[in-house]
């Protein structure tokens, strides 16, 4: 497996990094719930709070619509499933966060093919995500690239794989999940793992090149 640490991609500049999780905290369910289980929780969340805030921008490419994601996937992990065991908490959380990625590509689609049938007269400020080209950023192979130049070769590459290879290679990788744990959290077969992430290595390296770890 290609070793790919999710510190290698930094978040986006003036992101809010910080305890997103905690503005959840008065949603937490207390009855029932231990002080030691909902500590257990809160530890959970703050652990993976950054890196699937990366997740669900590079699938929308919008630092609110990903911060509201993540928001209500945390949420919804507290609310449903703090009871379960702690090991659970990683495939559920990303099988809900996941679910939400695809519902707000759903939506976008709709919201793309209504204004397409009545003429398209929204107007730049309500411009499509769906519709932006990635930054294409790569440097030419004979300039020196510096780190920042890298990360930002990896998060237009990343954004530019179809949903379901970003989510395969993004679990498999930054996670280290298994194939087992990754068809859980995508709602899939192992085997539809297997194949979504080989395609994104082989998309990764081909539009990467030199850069290629």
């Amino acid at each position: 497996m290609v070793e790919w640490a999710a510190s290698n991609v930094p978040g986006r500049p003036g992101f809010r990094a910080g305890p997103t999780h905690r503005a959840l905290h008065a949603s937490f369910p207390g009855r029932g719930q231990t002080l030691d289980r909902t500590q257990a929780l809160e530890r959970f969340l703050a652990a993976i709070e950054q890196r699937a805030f990366r997740m669900a921008q590079i699938a929308t490419g919008d630092v609110d619509e990903a911060l509201d994601l993540v928001q209500e996937a945390m949420l919804k992990l507290a609310q449903r499933y703090a009871s379960r065991d702690e090991k659970e908490w990683g495939p559920l959380f990303h099988r809900i966060l996941q679910s939400k990625i695809r519902d707000w590509y759903r939506r976008i689609r709709i919201r793309r093919q209504w204004r397409q049938w009545f003429g398209g007269q929204d107007g730049d400020e309500d411009s499509d995500p769906l519709e932006a080209v990635p930054d294409e950023k790569t440097p030419g192979p004979d300039q020196q690239v510096s780190e920042r130049q890298v990360a930002r070769a990896l998060d237009s590459a990343l954004q530019a794989l179809p949903l379901r290879q970003q989510q395969a290679f993004l679990l498999r990788v930054w996670e280290e999940f298994d194939v087992n744990q990754t068809a859980r959290a995508m709602g899939c077969s192992e085997g539809s793992v297997k194949t979504h992430y080989a395609r994104a290595i082989r998309a990764l390296r081909a539009r990467l090149g030199d850069h290629w770890p």
